[in-house]
């Protein structure tokens, strides 16, 4: 196995308890248009993009007309009703700052929109602690494609095979592995192990990663 230099992570769900939120900002900007769209519908796709989500639970797409007004009001629903109360997965800024301790490369490959990022960031205590910032205004393409996390990887100048990427959905797990990246996986984001399949590993939050991290793939071979 390749030495690891450096650490992609995905923030909602793997270092903000926030998946749930994303879900239901969705769900209340989708009833303010007359688009009834249960829950747990919106819930199994939270970890795609926008881009991706809107056209599978509407039909519409994210740059006509009403994709656009669902979509900016869904940001204003989650920055003002959901960021002031979330907090962080156990154990995140620990493992953060344990990271950044153990000289790895650190960069974010994240689903969110930029302006939401940095508020998520500041709530899991990683603000000023990471190099490099992607989102999904730095890809074409939202994930499950790979482009968000070929970007992190241009940030912080580092090949395929020495990362790894930290995440908590089936479309993090795909997106890294489409682009030769290892993947560590949580179960703190709401999905179980056989949907994480294809991980290297899976652990319960950073928390129980930070517990085991000398047994873990980052501790290398």
């Amino acid at each position: 196995m390749a030495t690891t230099r450096g650490v992609l992570l995905d923030v909602d769900g793997t270092l903000v308890d926030s998946n749930d939120a994303h879900a239901r900002a969705w769900v209340e900007a989708l009833a303010e248009q007359g688009l009834n769209v249960p829950f747990e519908k919106v819930r199994r796709l939270i970890g795609m993009g926008g881009d991706k989500l809107l056209p599978r639970v509407t039909g519409l797409t994210e740059d006509s007309a009403e994709g656009k007004r669902i979509a900016e009001r869904r940001r204003e629903i989650f920055l003002s009703r959901y960021v002031p109360s979330l907090r962080p997965t156990p154990g995140a800024p620990e493992l953060v700052r344990h990271l950044r301790a153990r000289g790895l490369r650190l960069a974010v490959a994240s689903s969110a929109k930029k302006d939401e990022l940095g508020a998520l960031l500041r709530v899991c205590g990683a603000e000023g602690l990471i190099k490099g910032e992607t989102s999904s205004d730095d890809a074409d393409r939202s994930k499950p494609d790979p482009d968000i996390v070929h970007a992190a990887l241009q940030e912080i100048g580092l090949p395929s095979g020495q990362a790894v990427m930290l995440g908590d959905t089936p479309y993090d797990v795909e997106s890294a592995g489409r682009a030769e990246v290892r993947v560590i996986a949580f179960r703190c984001g709401g999905w179980g192990d056989e949907d994480l399949a294809g991980a290297l590993a899976i652990y319960d939050a950073p928390a129980d990663l930070l517990a085991h991290y000398d047994s873990s793939p980052l501790a290398g071979p």
